[in-house]
């Protein structure tokens, strides 16, 4: 699922009070949360469902993002991803993209003449890396301390 466009004010000012509502009824200790949906027409027609806390827990993070003014995209974890959309999720271009399923770093499969990236590739290889880079940042901040650098 895909939100393209980015929520007008009007959608951010509900998103952030829907978000808050929600979020106050939600119980955590409960693997399933039971809501009421009320169809918004003459008959004022209600109905209760079940649906998993896990869901819930997410609507209420995709309401705060719109509440941040941002657009939000949902991929499922099993999802093959073109190398356009892979680079786009990493934030590099698709030739750097290209080259590092070349390189082995990241794994992909062809359908054809075109490459498939695996969502849950893309994202254990970005874990990687923000990982390499905070023990990076790590023993920068460290070095500096040591040196009396003022941080």
């Amino acid at each position: 699922m895909t939100m393209k466009m980015l929520p007008t004010e009007e959608e951010a000012t509900l998103a952030k009070a829907s978000s808050r509502k929600i979020a106050s009824y939600l119980v955590k200790s409960s693997p399933v949360q039971n809501i009421a949906l009320i169809q918004d027409d003459i008959n004022q027609k209600s109905e209760a469902i079940a649906i998993p806390t896990e869901a819930l827990r997410l609507l209420i993070d995709i309401l705060t993002q719109m509440a941040q003014g941002n657009a939000v995209t949902l991929i499922p974890i099993h999802a093959e991803l073109t190398t356009q959309e892979a680079a786009d999720i990493l934030n590099v271009s698709r030739p750097y993209l290209v080259g590092l399923l070349e390189a082995g770093e990241i794994p992909f499969r062809k359908v054809g003449t075109r490459r498939r990236v695996r969502y849950q590739d893309l994202k254990d290889y970005k874990d990687k890396i923000d990982t390499e880079r905070r023990k990076i940042l790590d023993e920068l901040v460290a070095e500096a301390q040591e040196l009396d650098m003022g941080y």
